[in-house]
């Protein structure tokens, strides 16, 4: 019979590495933790991490979900529904993104148009010292809004700003003591003021705005040339009058709205640690540089294709997305039905986070695991794969 897994006893954890790291010393790779009144287990190592994906996948498509997200999302969209819903919205998106190239512009196209434009506004500070979050941010949005949307937004559009800022705000407030309340106690929170109550405008606001664009694709929407995911998913749900499946207007806002926040967050995200990096070691910016002007030059743009021939600089992003490590317990599962996991018992409701901050930072697997170095990507000069490397976890949209 597999042992019920014992708890650590740490109430409402702060998920600070270094408490982590102390609980996967004293407890092994697998423990549990009571996070206020979620039960949840904590999965560090590689083999377990892949055996979680390769062989649990089917016993753990459900998502835990706050009560804050529950209100938000209602189990709709990519990144917080369960089971049926996630199934069919993470295989209908892959597969739209996997295609696109359905409009006049390849994505690589609309990416080498998008660089151009923040370089521009990069010019724009002639060079005093500036914050490059919403540069960033802006550039990385366009990029996802060309894909949903099937435009791009210039960088003054004012609803476009808008729409940034109200994202950018409701993922901060997110993590606020009063969402963290609303969670606990949603029953007395939804009728106090606090933060929680303006992630719940945010939410709605960009909900709206998503809509009154839907709306807009309608009026001149052709189902055989779709120009977007918009249309795309419009597409299908003409195949489901009778809604027996998930394709209905509610998931088409949550999906573009999820693509949105993950595509943008995840990308700008590494896009700063990248400069941050740049900047505290110049003479792995100089090496980049070199490479670049060997292999590129001044005249064009960079290409996917360039990417063979650019070993360096491959590995420097793989190591900013080590370092950077900006999903480090990974998005967390549910367990949907009893199991159990190298001789442990999960129950059902039982919440699993991959530890992905110790897969990068095992000292067996990197050479110099708390230094940034682009070597741990190179063998011979040439870019070398390494499977402890999972920035974006397993089996995960």
């Amino acid at each position: 019979m597999p042992a019920i897994l014992g708890n650590t006893d740490t109430g409402t954890l702060n998920y600070n590495s270094w408490y982590i790291f102390q609980f996967v010393k004293k407890y092994g790779n697998i423990f549990s933790l009571n996070l206020g009144d979620i039960n949840s287990v904590m999965i560090t190592g590689l083999p377990l991490i892949k055996e979680v994906f390769t062989h649990m996948e089917e016993n753990i498509l459900k998502r835990p979900i706050t009560r804050t997200r529950e209100r938000i999302s209602n189990n709709n969209g990519l990144v917080f529904s369960s089971g049926q819903t996630w199934k069919e919205q993470r295989r209908f998106a892959l597969m739209t993104l996997k295609n696109f190239g359905l409009g006049k512009k390849s994505l690589e196209q609309r990416m080498q148009e998008e660089a151009q434009y923040l370089v521009e506004a990069i010019k724009e500070e002639k060079g005093q010292p500036f914050n490059p979050h919403f540069s960033i941010n802006n550039a990385v949005s366009n990029i996802i809004c060309s894909v949903t949307f099937g435009e791009r937004f210039e960088y003054h559009d004012s609803q476009f700003q808008e729409m940034l800022r109200l994202l950018d705000e409701a993922t901060c407030l997110e993590v606020s003591m009063m969402c963290q309340l609303y969670n606990i106690f949603p029953w007395i929170m939804k009728y106090l003021p606090g933060s929680h109550q303006t992630v719940f405008r945010n939410w709605e606001k960009l909900k709206s705005f998503v809509s009154s664009i839907i709306d807009n694709h309608r009026r001149d929407w052709n189902p055989d040339e779709p120009r977007d995911f918009i249309d795309a998913f419009l597409t299908e749900m003409t195949k489901y009058p009778e809604k027996t499946t998930s394709f209905n207007e509610e998931n088409l806002i949550m999906s573009t709205l999820d693509l949105f926040f993950a595509g943008t967050e995840t990308t700008s995200t590494t896009l700063r640690w990248a400069l941050l990096y740049m900047a505290v070691y110049p003479d792995v910016q100089e090496k980049v540089q070199a490479e670049i002007d060997r292999v590129i030059g001044q005249k064009r743009q960079a290409s996917l294709a360039d990417r063979e021939s650019m070993p360096y600089t491959n590995a420097v992003v793989h190591e900013v997305q080590r370092m950077g490590n900006i999903i480090p317990l990974n998005v967390p599962r549910e367990v949907s039905k009893d199991t159990s996991l190298n001789g442990f018992y999960f129950p059902k409701g039982t919440m699993l986070l991959t530890n992905l901050t110790a897969l990068h930072s095992d000292p067996q697997k990197w050479a110099t695991p708390e230094t940034f170095n682009p070597e741990h990507f190179l063998e011979n000069g040439q870019f070398k794969k390494r499977e402890s490397f999972l920035p974006f976890s397993m089996g995960e949209f």
